[in-house]
């Protein structure tokens, strides 16, 4: 595992929530402000936090957030809850591939390539969650971090979906597709549409670009797939186009049993 030392705090109610029907074991303490109304989502966290013996502390949110500038710039709504968190643990691709023998079906990866926007990235992450694609791939170096902000926009998915993380994305790659990863490509000069591509005989890799700089050259002469969704538009938001295929896949799995 591999640790990001980024995120100190998590922030409104779906986030804490979710970290502790899926992840409780993350949360060090929760704080809700002083003098709130308990609506019932609140009381949930409150039952929650409870039964998985965590601390909860009324207080004012802006003393606890104080030394954290990064987030206070954001002026974001903290729903009046938050919580300290251990890091997310990001995943080895060994132990990813790993795991991958042991589920029935193929393996379904989202690839990312330059996608350093974090509300692209948290987008992506509630997609891959509610599809039930199997995890993301990101390089060091070119990948937006896990930061409140991303884990607010996820509404707390980030706790569902693993994260793998490598420091060459080539490489990694090349190692999937000695495990038997088909690997498609998204590029707009493709030939192929996206939904041609029959997506329910193999364990593929997704690979998405940002907008702006797109896949890396390198990566995307390692495809075995390039496909294009038609728009009217000069080019779809990343997280957009990724659900766009995602789902189509999905739709050609669920067709298929």
């Amino acid at each position: 595992m591999i640790k990001n030392q980024k995120i100190n705090f998590i922030y409104g109610k779906n986030p804490v929530t979710e970290a502790l029907l899926k992840n409780p074991k993350r949360i060090n303490k929760i704080y809700i402000q002083k003098d709130l109304f308990f609506d019932n989502r609140m009381k949930k966290i409150l039952d929650l936090a409870r039964e998985n013996k965590i601390v909860v502390k009324m207080t004012s949110l802006k003393k606890i957030l104080q030394n954290d500038e990064e987030l206070l710039k954001q002026n974001p709504n903290l729903q009046g809850v938050i919580a300290s968190v251990s890091p997310i643990e990001y995943i080895e691709l060994d132990d990813f591939l790993e795991k991958q023998k042991e589920k029935e079906g193929f393996s379904k990866l989202v690839v990312l390539d330059n996608v350093s926007d974090p509300n692209n990235f948290a987008a992506i992450i509630r997609t891959v969650a509610a599809s039930g694609f199997d995890g993301i791939l990101v390089s060091n170096h070119r990948a937006a971090p896990i930061t409140s902000t991303v884990e607010k926009i996820s509404s707390g998915a980030i706790n569902c979906v693993p994260i793998i993380k490598t420091s060459s994305l080539s490489c990694a790659i090349d190692q999937l597709k000695k495990a038997d990863y088909w690997v498609i490509a998204t590029q707009m000069e493709a030939k192929d549409n996206y939904y041609e591509i029959d997506y329910t005989d193999m364990n593929f890799a997704l690979l998405m670009g940002s907008e702006g700089k797109g896949i890396t050259k390198t990566l995307l002469n390692k495809a075995d797939y390039t496909v294009k969704i038609k728009s009217n538009f000069e080019s779809l938001n990343v997280s957009t186009a990724a659900g766009i295929i995602m789902y189509e896949a999905i739709r050609q799995i669920e067709t298929k049993k």
